[in-house]
């Protein structure tokens, strides 16, 4: 629950903070003298948004303690956390409940204030928490503890990968997830059912391009690569091959890195790859001739209707990144990652598709993310088919 709606299902506890246990839950438990969960995450999302801005780092970390049996022992643990925590805790450091009754969460915001080397900021801080929960706590307690360290930013291959501890920095997005869980559903729905039909309504035109494909060019009908989705899961992403086989990605790759930190149309970076006023390679030589065609006219996006089936992708939603792409990213970037699954069209394709820049495409992903509704969806499914026969942007 977000703090405002807290506070205004609770007005009690902002106006007295000195009797908050006499009327409710209040903003600190007063048996472990942690912060209660939903103003310890509403804490953590804030000190996120700042980092994201002033760049400072901070580290997370989250004492798991589930492995303890449930009820008056963990709460035992609990104080005898907070309480050793508070020896080595700086003033603008914050501790508190991350689950209740199950995870402490520490913020040790701006660790590089008084240290110039961020590594040993952090071995400091890691090392200290070490030595004091270990002479806090019994050993069959300390033994069954989990301790997890989360620096933030970080860089983004780094941050977001396969382990599921990477959300531990986005408690308000998690929220935001499952207060629209039905919503969601129905998106699910809509995609599995939209991609059955698509796919057997479009097997006809599957067999001719792969037809096509197989005699002008060696090489396999599918081109296969590794994408960057939801919350930074990989999946193997499917598309109608459009290159010839065993090409240099270097091309890509740099034209991406140009692109991303805005030096694409700059003098001295415009060449003969692209249009000028468009952010996308327009003149690439590893495309086939056929290739040409297929990508002018969006077919090679065909096969992710698969990956729409396998819940890797949604029918509309942000396009997945790519993970050498996701290396360059700012740190605000990364939030057109977050709370929707990348989709096969979407708000960026039927505006401006590569006639937009790069943080153009992100803040149109970003904004289609806040406002999205079904209804939404449903609109740019219906705008799609049009933004495919104008061609704009597709090359």
């Amino acid at each position: 629950m977000p703090i405002i709606d807290f506070f205004q299902k609770n007005p009690k506890e902002f106006k007295q903070p000195q009797t908050r246990s006499q009327s409710g839950i209040g903003l600190i438990d007063r048996y472990t003298s942690l912060y209660q969960e939903p103003y310890f995450c509403e804490l953590l999302s804030i000190e996120r948004k700042r980092s994201e801005r002033s760049r400072h780092p901070f580290l997370l970390m989250i004492v798991d303690f589930q492995n303890i049996p449930e009820g008056f022992d963990r709460h035992v643990v609990a104080k005898k956390l907070g309480d050793a925590l508070s020896l080595v805790i700086r003033d603008t450091d914050i501790k508190g409940w991350y689950r209740y009754g199950s995870m402490v969460g520490v913020l040790f915001t701006e660790i590089t204030a008084y240290e110039k080397n961020l590594k040993f900021a952090q071995k400091n801080i890691v090392d200290k928490c070490d030595s004091v929960l270990k002479a806090a706590l019994e050993d069959f307690e300390f033994n069954k503890v989990i301790l997890t360290w989360h620096i933030f930013p970080g860089r983004f291959e780094k941050v977001f990968t396969e382990d599921p501890q990477h959300t531990k920095m986005y408690p308000d997005v998690i929220a935001r997830i499952a207060r629209k869980r039905s919503s969601h559903l129905a998106k699910r729905m809509i995609d599995i059912f939209g991609s059955l039909f698509a796919l057997i309504s479009f097997s006809p035109i599957f067999v001719v391009i792969a037809a096509l494909i197989k005699l002008t060019s060696e090489g396999p009908v599918f081109f296969k690569q590794d994408r960057v989705g939801l919350f930074g899961k990989r999946f193997v992403f499917f598309k109608f091959r459009s290159m010839y086989s065993n090409n240099d990605p270097t091309i890509h790759r740099e034209f991406v890195k140009d692109l991303i930190r805005g030096e694409h149309n700059k003098e001295g970076k415009q060449n003969k790859l692209n249009h000028k006023g468009t952010y996308k390679i327009t003149k690439d030589p590893r495309v086939t001739p056929v290739g040409h065609f297929l990508r002018k006219t969006s077919l090679d996006e065909l096969p992710q209707f698969f990956n729409v089936l396998l819940g890797d992708m949604s029918l509309v939603g942000p396009r997945p990144a790519i993970p050498y792409e996701c290396a360059e990213y700012d740190i605000w970037h990364r939030r057109r990652l977050l709370e929707m699954k990348p989709g096969i069209t979407g708000l960026w394709q039927v505006r401006g598709r590569s006639t937009t820049t790069f943080d153009e495409m992100v803040r149109i992903d970003i904004n289609y993310v806040h406002e999205w509704s079904l209804w939404l969806d449903i609109k740019i499914i219906l705008q799609t088919p049009w933004a495919v026969l104008k061609g704009k942007g597709a090359y």
